[in-house]
Parts: structure tokens; sequence; C-alpha cells
């Protein structure tokens, strides 16, 4: 019979929904805010697409990048639970900055911005690994539930973030994504009690001479190995994955006909469509995988990972269908936008929620947080590698872009077939070990 979770989950679970809330909704408007034009009803800053998209790329880079010294700032000197609620403080202050309408403002904002998620969102995933004792079968659905939190954020910020942003101004919805993260720091204070024994800092003089000083075994080395593997694979999907807050939001304002029933919907409640297919497809997906493995066939996380990189890059082709559709100065069916995130998802659902879990079970308890780190600053690297290929749209057309993209997760993900049974044995059967 299985045990419920602990009650602990779902405090973080709110108080990443509520910062994943405040990121979603500002990415959600941050592109559209730099490109559009500096006279009118709600002006922006009148950059180009591609001075806004290498912005993009830098910030979304430097966002998970920063998560590697908020890990070691967790594991050296607060903890992980200090350290989130210190993060969480940097992200309101951040958003409620952006809200002030100057330069200034602008560039603090989106620094305050950075050092915050680096601070929090390494840890508190590890928060959530912690909850579970080694071996806890129910460490994946955790994980899974965890997932749905941010995706719950991420769906409802474009919706009320985005609005607010493009039809009442800018500025209302950065302040909105403030107050946001407001909330989540109120429900992680509240919900302490509940956290008691996860997240401490644990000081080194208390382990010296008995795990610190210790060297990484033969078995923790190829562990190792093969999670720096699969930060490759995390590069490539968030590199063609974060086309959806840059290139395709752009694309979708320009050259997407948003038409429906006589009302054009803002571009930016666009980015709600993975976050809710996320919520709706979440619990199919890893059932599929589950009964997949019941019936004994190949269901591992690295397997998993690359079978979700081809699917994930097939939505692509659904983007460049609607950029041939959309040459000769046209506009594309709004359907070829929906697909893509459908396909997208399906992808992002076999790779996003399974690395997170596959670090907690691989990772050398000495340096969870900065394995997370690590894996966030892969995030964060692949972010910016989006803003580049998105870049390139301006001087090869979207249409070759999009087409590069497929094809070249189709080839990335067939790769790692050929040889994910060799990386798998180098995991030393861990994921069996956490699965009996």
């Amino acid at each position: 019979m299985k045990h419920k979770h602990p009650k602990g989950l779902s405090i973080l679970f709110f108080t990443e929904l509520w910062e994943r809330f405040s990121y979603y909704g500002m990415r959600a408007i941050l592109v559209l805010y730099l490109t559009r034009e500096t006279l009118g009803d709600n002006p922006g800053l009148g950059w180009s697409s591609a001075e806004a998209l290498a912005l993009y790329g830098w910030y979304t880079m430097l966002v998970y990048v920063m998560s590697i010294p908020g890990g070691i700032i967790a594991d050296k000197w607060l903890g992980q639970k200090k350290t989130v609620f210190l993060g969480g403080m940097f992200i309101a202050a951040g958003h409620l900055t952006l809200a002030v309408n100057n330069m200034v403002s602008f560039y603090t904002g989106l620094a305050l911005i950075i050092a915050g998620v680096g601070c929090l969102k390494p840890n508190i995933s590890t928060m959530v690994g912690g909850l579970y004792k080694q071996g806890d079968p129910q460490r994946d659905s955790g994980f899974t539930i965890f997932y749905i939190g941010i995706n719950i954020g991420a769906a409802l910020a474009p919706l009320l973030v985005g609005y607010i942003g493009e039809v009442y101004g800018w500025h209302y919805g950065f302040g909105l994504a403030g107050i946001a993260m407001l909330i989540g720091q109120t429900v992680f204070l509240w919900g302490q009690k509940y956290l008691i024994d996860v997240g401490n800092f644990i000081p080194a003089p208390k382990l010296e001479g008995v795990k610190t000083r210790k060297p990484l075994t033969r078995i923790e080395k190829d562990r190792v190995i093969v999670l720096l593997i699969s930060f490759v694979i995390v590069i490539v999907f968030w590199a063609a994955y974060e086309q959806a807050g840059g290139l395709m939001n752009i694309y979708t304002h320009d050259k997407i006909n948003r038409e429906l029933f006589g009302f054009e919907i803002p571009a930016s409640l666009f980015q709600s469509v993975p976050a809710i297919f996320v919520i709706m497809f979440g619990t199919i997906v890893a059932s599929f995988w589950s009964k997949r493995n019941l019936k004994g066939k190949e269901s591992s996380s690295l397997f998993k990972m690359a079978i979700g990189t081809m699917v994930m890059g097939t939505g692509f082709l659904m983007m460049t269908g609607a950029a041939i559709e959309a040459q000769d100065g046209g506009k594309a069916m709004l359907i070829w936008l929906i697909l893509a995130y459908l396909l997208q998802v399906i992808g992002e659902l076999s790779i996003s929620p399974v690395a997170l879990s596959f670090i907690s079970k691989l990772a050398p308890l000495k340096y969870a947080s900065i394995m997370m780190g690590i894996y966030f600053a892969a995030t964060g690297l692949g972010s910016k590698v989006a803003g580049l290929v998105g870049e390139l749209a301006t001087y090869a057309g979207e249409l070759e872009v999009f087409a590069g993209i497929f094809i070249f997760c189709l080839l990335f993900g067939s790769l790692l077939l050929v040889f994910f049974k060799k990386l798998k044995a180098l995991t030393h059967g861990a994921e069996e070990i956490t699965e009996s």
C-alpha cells in the first residue's frame, strides 16, 4: 500500500507555484515589451527583434547559471531552507523594481531576479528530494506533483500578467509578478513546521574526517559522468524549448492569425498553452511510462530523455508548416502553434521532471545542491543558445530555423538511443535500487 506524500511537499508545491507565476508572467511580456514601439497607448522600448532576443538569451541564461553559486551558498553557509527564502525576497524585489518605469530600474530588477532565482531554484528542488528517504518509490511521483505545481503557476501567469501587461501597461504586469512572489514567500514561512527536517544547514566540522574529506568512489564518479552527459541533453532541450518565450513569442505576435470569434487574442496569453498541456497530459505521460515499465519494456530516465528530445523536436515540424503557410506576407493558422506546443510538452514531460528525479538519485549526497545547481546552469546555457538560435531567424528566416531545430533534435535523440545502454550501465543500477 502506498503511503501518503510528506506534508512538506504541499508547502514546496505552492511556494514554487507562486515563484513560477512571477517568473513566467514576466517572461511572457519581456520580449513584447522590448520590441513594442516607443509611441502609442502602451509604449515599449522599441528594440529590434535581434536585440530583444539577445537580451532574452542573456537573461534566461544568467537566471539559471546563478544556480551554481546558489547551490554553493546553501551547501557551505546557509542551508537550502534559508537560501530559498533569501532568493524569494530578491525575486519579489526584482519584479517590484521592474514596475518602476525607467532603465535603471529595468536593469536593476533583472539583476535582482537573476540573483533570486539562482538562490531559490536549485535548493527548493533539492528540498523536494530531501522529503523522501533513500529508495522511497514515491520520490518520482513527488517530483511529478511538484512539477505540476510549477506549471499551474506557469499557466496562470501569462493569462493574468500577460493580459494586464499588454492591455493596461507593461509595468502593471511586472508589479503583479512581484506581488505573486510575496504570496509564495508567505506560504513558505507559514509552512516551516512541515519542513523542520529538510533543508537545514549542516556545519562542515560535524562531518570532518567522515564524509566531507572522503573522495568519490568509483561508482559515484561513474554516476557523476552520466549526470554531466545528461546535462548535455538538458542544454539541447532548453535551446529548443525556450524558443517559446523568445522567437515563437514574437512569431506568434507577428505571423500567427490570433483571431477567434472576432476577438484577437493577445500574443502573450499563448505562453500559457504549454503549461496547460503539462497539467492536462502530465499524469497521462507518467502513466504511459509506468505501464511500459510494468510490462518489462525499457523506461529508464536516459531512454525517456532520448525519446522526449525527438518528440519535442517534432513540434518544430509544425512550426515549419506555419512558416511555409505564412510566406509572402500571409499569416499562419493558429492550429500550427497549438500542435507545436502540444508536441513540445509531450517531449518535455519525458525530460524535465525526469531529469530532476534523476539527479536526486545519482548525485553524491555531499554535492546534492551543487549538482542541482549545475543542472540549472545547463538549463541557462540552453536558454542562451535559444536566444542565439532565435537571432538567426533575423538573418536566415524563421522557416530555416524551425526546420533546423527539428532535424537536429531528431538526429540528437537518435544518437542517444544508440549509446544509452552503455550510459545506463554507468549508473550502476541506481534507478533499479530506488524503484524496488
